[in-house]
């Protein structure tokens, strides 16, 4: 199990621990600086999702020459001043203007923390020696935004025996803050957990965003946090944190985003985009290797994970799938269908586009990747977040409507060895003739028919426009819980708010079985039966029709027991009557709401 990049290695992780434990409070001056001016000319601080780059993929790997000085040793004032010019030279015009500075900006090189001497964190000077301003100062004159860190909770270097004074608040002190037992929190419980009944906490939180303010950051992730990180219960629950520091970034007057991390609960999506602007939905991108990625470490889990989030993002607050490492090749560690088909996956997702790599050494295919503006488009419009449309096997299939009409499809080969994919534009409730974009090869491919099939590499994608020039699909729509249906096994029918009829069947497990009778077509052929289910994590069902021998297919999560989707199954059905069955097997099946199947192929 990997951690998110505060700590992850396992030696460095109990250094960590001890260097918290062990550090004592510096008595470096309290910061008075003038704040910076708030950006006046956003309207809302995420009104899209942001994109830049961020230091930790290079910090974290292990690549020749990165760390020369020690693991993490990546992180220095020089280097990120070395990332911002270059990010203002070749990627700012395309929309990446955020420079964020990851984990360790308070750490010497043995990972030891510095702080005031009011618990705050400060930078360390061999790190950072003109200070987190200097550099905030550099990043704005390029016309960029700055970003930085910090770990949820009261880091426990800077608690002090409880008698560390917190700023701006007469009478509080660091005893105050936490609870008497010192419980710890954050992923890796490198902190005390804050305790809100005591207005001193707020206070503490209050001050490190006014310092951020003061040195004039945009932008904060805050990491560690809970529930995720790999924890649970209550002492992780780091909800009163994040709505701490939302309402302490207000009182600064300064619009700063605020980013969670990592792998973050999806039962609290609600309280993420209440307090905060974004998301990490996974855990790190990043392998700890001798590259910055691999497309197994966890590159590849998103298409797992990432459909589960797709209706929580939206202005104001989005889904992050972490960094984009697609820009240096060998570094990277990534072919180039699997580069592609990484970026493909983050932008019809909306996710943060932000990029780890060296800046200065970007490849000429990395390039074209990142400075894609159609691609970007796809992330930055006003669509919603794309979905599967068909079930989540080796060949997949997303999309989603666009305001003018038109249609984001993606094509994903996530087999080892080439295959073929296929988007029926039934999937997409249409029929007929339909034009298509290639965004990535900026070309007009002409007219299709009714579909589109691609031969894709191994990792392999497309990403295209889909506009329909045919006619709706004239469809006829079957109930789950109708009385017409055979229900065996365990299979019920339950009350639905989210489904068509207010109802749905469930309790498809061990042997459950939903056969839909009488599902009537004109003629034979294969045709693409739209189901709708209810899922609160993929699972898998047998689905065939009439006598055949059916295909075990697995369903992307919907997010919830109560959010309603769909995917596309092909299907042979005859002329006449016919089945269709949804068999649990010996496993769980997702909860039924109804098909649709087209009058015709």
């Amino acid at each position: 199990m990997r951690s998110s990049s505060y700590s992850v290695m396992p030696v460095l992780r109990a250094a960590v621990v001890l260097a918290l434990t062990a550090g004592v409070a510096t008595t470096a001056p309290p910061v008075h600086a003038d704040p910076a001016p708030a950006d006046t000319t956003t309207a809302a601080v995420a009104a899209k999702p942001y994109m830049g780059w961020s230091s930790w993929s290079m910090q974290s790997s292990k690549y020749p020459g990165l760390n020369p000085d020690g693991d993490y040793s990546y992180l220095t004032e020089a280097n990120v001043l070395k990332q911002t010019d270059a990010l203002a030279a070749k990627l700012k015009q395309y929309g990446y203007d955020h420079v964020n500075i990851d984990a360790g900006w308070w750490m010497d090189k043995n990972w030891k923390s510095g702080f005031d001497q009011y618990g705050r964190q400060t930078p360390d000077p061999v790190r950072f020696p003109n200070g987190m301003k200097s550099v905030a100062d550099h990043i704005h004159s390029k016309g960029l935004k700055a970003g930085i860190y910090l770990p949820a909770g009261l880091e426990k270097g800077a608690y002090g025996d409880g008698k560390v004074p917190i700023w701006n608040a007469p009478g509080c002190t660091t005893g105050d803050i936490v609870y008497p037992d010192l419980r710890t929190t954050n992923g890796w419980d490198s902190a005390y957990k804050l305790d809100f009944d005591n207005s001193c906490a707020q206070k503490y939180v209050d001050s490190q965003a006014q310092m951020f303010a003061d040195w004039g950051y945009d932008f904060l992730k805050l990491d560690g946090v809970g529930p995720g990180s790999f924890k649970s219960g209550d002492n992780y629950n780091n909800v009163a944190d994040v709505a701490a520091w939302q309402k302490a970034i207000g009182a600064t007057g300064r619009p700063i985003h605020l980013e969670l991390s990592w792998s973050l609960d999806i039962g609290h999506a609600a309280d993420w985009k209440k307090y905060s602007n974004g998301w990490r939905i996974d855990t790190d991108v990043e392998c700890y290797c001798n590259t910055l990625v691999t497309w197994e470490n966890s590159v590849n889990d998103r298409w797992d994970d990432a459909p589960a989030w797709s209706r929580k993002a939206g202005p104001g607050g989005w889904n992050d799938l972490d960094g984009i490492d697609v820009g240096n090749g060998e570094m990277d560690g990534l072919t180039k269908a699997e580069r592609q088909s990484y970026m493909t996956l983050w932008a019809i997702n909306k996710s943060p586009l932000f990029t780890g790599d060296d800046l200065t050494k970007l490849d000429s295919y990395g390039v074209s990747l990142l400075t894609n503006k159609e691609v970007i488009a796809v992330d930055q419009n006003a669509s919603p977040v794309a979905r599967p449309v068909t079930p989540v096997g080796d060949q997949q299939v997303w999309g989603t409507k666009n305001s003018d009409g038109s249609y984001t499809v993606a094509l994903f080969n996530l087999g080892d060895s080439p295959a073929s994919v296929t988007a029926d534009w039934a999937s997409f409730g249409f029929t007929g003739n339909a034009s298509v974009r290639d965004l990535w090869n900026k070309a007009n491919l002409g007219t299709y028919k009714n579909k589109i099939t691609e031969a894709l590499p191994a990792h392999g994608s497309r990403l295209f426009t889909v506009t329909p020039g045919g006619s709706t699909l004239t469809t006829t729509g079957y109930e789950a819980e109708a009385a017409a249906n055979t229900l065996s096994g365990n299979a019920s029918v339950a009350g639905c708010d989210a489904c068509s009829g207010g109802k749905k069947v469930g309790n498809l497990y061990s042997g459950g079985k939903l056969r839909f009778n009488d599902v009537t077509v004109k003629k034979d052929g294969i045709y693409t039966v739209k189901v709708s289910y209810v899922s609160g994590d993929p699972r898998s069902v047998t689905v065939f029709s009439n006598s055949g021998n059916g295909t075990s297919l697995k369903f992307p999560s919907t997010g919830d027991w109560s959010t309603a989707e769909t995917v596309s199954v092909q299907l042979a059905l005859k002329a006449g009557s016919n089945t269709i069955t949804f068999d649990s097997g010996s496993g769980y099946a997702p909860d039924i709401d109804r098909i649709v199947v087209p009058q015709s192929v």
